[in-house]
């Protein structure tokens, strides 16, 4: 009787896995081929480049709305109703997407998406860390969360061959809603697992943690490295387009190199150490995007390689950090360094998508057209995009420093001891 248990709840907990790792992908795909069709959605409903931006924002503005929220009532509600938000806001969003036909339509509908990636990370990484124990965790939230970036290549790539196949962009979005009927169809009738039991620090001491200079910092950094992403990535069809490469197989080729050099980043941070990463990352982002502003034609690709490899260690290791260096934080100290790098994301979007325009009117003043003008307006809008790791450098240089401080005083406390 109690073999036969052992092996239900086996079974329910991969179930479960599966239609998390599902969920992740149906995040990845409302990105990448969302990234997709802006330049037919822009043609198509007139849209501007900054109203296009304000559409994207959307998408980062519900993110960490609901993945916050989601968080706080998390134990009070449980995963499972998260989850069943998380769907109807998913599907809800992708057919009104399809059928909204106005810019005020799009932006409420790329909201709801948002809000259900958010719900989708709120309920998906406790369970992990109530179904398995010890380093199985660890385990099973890299397979999980690669997923992001590998669903980003596939939708990439299945946006590409539609695009080049003549199919319109809802036809695109349908595609979204495979993976979503999917993770509802295995979450269905699934028992979620119980929350661990456990001391937990009082929210007076998150907050207080959260006011330290360090983590104040970080925050300032986290927004940085999620617009140093997330930018780049999500306007690469319409800047690369006239540039000779294929703009969705750079997108691809990214995300791609990001999934494998996650599955590695434990052993890259043991050997150099968190802020050695950071550092190594802002610089190989600098050069990747500086490349991506002035090359064309195949060395995209060169860059494309350069540019993964410097945003692959962002995300996870500013989480890890938080989690090792501010640990009174606690959980709501990690879902708000993640909310704060959507939120960059949000806001940024338009702002990107303005200079975008402005580049285009310079282009258009000193005679350019066609696709002449659109490559200058793209590539010198990139350019203006290398600021934001060109700071990091900095930042990270100064947090290096910093870093290296209390471990020297750390160090002295225990010889003292």
């Amino acid at each position: 009787m109690g073999t036969s248990s052992n092996e239900s709840n086996a079974v329910n907990r991969k179930l479960l896995f599966y239609a998390g790792c599902f969920a992740v992908i149906t995040n990845a795909f409302s990105f990448s081929i969302r990234a997709g069709i802006l330049p037919q959605l822009g043609e198509e409903l007139s849209l501007t480049g900054e109203q296009l931006g304000y559409i994207n924002s959307m998408w980062f503005l519900g993110f960490p709305i609901s993945m916050v929220i989601g968080g706080l009532i998390y134990n009070t509600i449980g995963g499972k109703l998260i989850m069943q938000f998380a769907f109807l806001a998913h599907a809800i969003g992708i057919i009104m997407t399809i059928y909204s036909g106005s810019y005020a339509g799009l932006l409420i509908s790329t909201l709801l998406i948002g809000f259900g990636n958010g719900c989708t990370e709120a309920a998906i990484n406790p369970f992990v860390a109530d179904a398995y124990e010890g380093n199985i965790i660890i385990k099973m939230m890299n397979r999980l969360h690669m997923w992001f970036p590998g669903g980003i290549v596939i939708g990439a790539l299945i946006s590409k061959f539609m695009t080049d196949g003549g199919l319109s962009w809802e036809t695109q979005i349908w595609v979204i809603m495979i993976p979503t009927l999917i993770y509802g169809y295995l979450f269905y009738g699934r028992t979620w697992p119980k929350a661990k039991t456990q001391d937990a620090t009082s929210l007076s001491s998150n907050f207080k943690a959260m006011l330290s200079p360090l983590f104040i910092f970080m925050l300032v950094c986290m927004a940085l490295t999620a617009i140093s992403e997330f930018g780049p990535q999500q306007w690469v069809g319409l800047i690369l387009a006239k540039s000779g490469a294929e703009p969705m197989l750079i997108l691809a080729l990214v995300t791609g190199l990001m999934a494998v050099a996650r599955f590695f980043g434990g052993d890259v941070v043991k050997k150099f150490d968190q802020t050695g990463v950071f550092l190594g990352s802002a610089v190989l982002t600098l050069i990747g995007i500086f490349l991506f502003s002035t090359q064309t034609g195949g060395m995209a690709y060169v860059a494309a390689i350069i540019y993964a490899l410097g945003i692959a260690y962002f995300w996870p290791n500013m989480l890890g950090f938080i989690a090792d260096k501010v640990p009174n934080s606690g959980a709501i100290g990690l879902s708000i360094i993640g909310a704060v790098g959507m939120v960059s994301g949000s806001i940024f979007q338009p702002i990107i998508g303005g200079w975008i325009d402005s580049d285009k009117a310079a282009a258009a003043a000193i005679g350019l057209t066609g696709d002449e003008l659109n490559l200058v307006a793209g590539q010198a809008t990139l350019q203006t995009m290398t600021v934001f790791p060109a700071i990091l450098i900095v930042l990270f240089v100064i947090l290096f420093v910093w870093v290296k401080k209390i471990k020297q005083r750390q160090s002295q406390v225990v010889y003292q001891k």
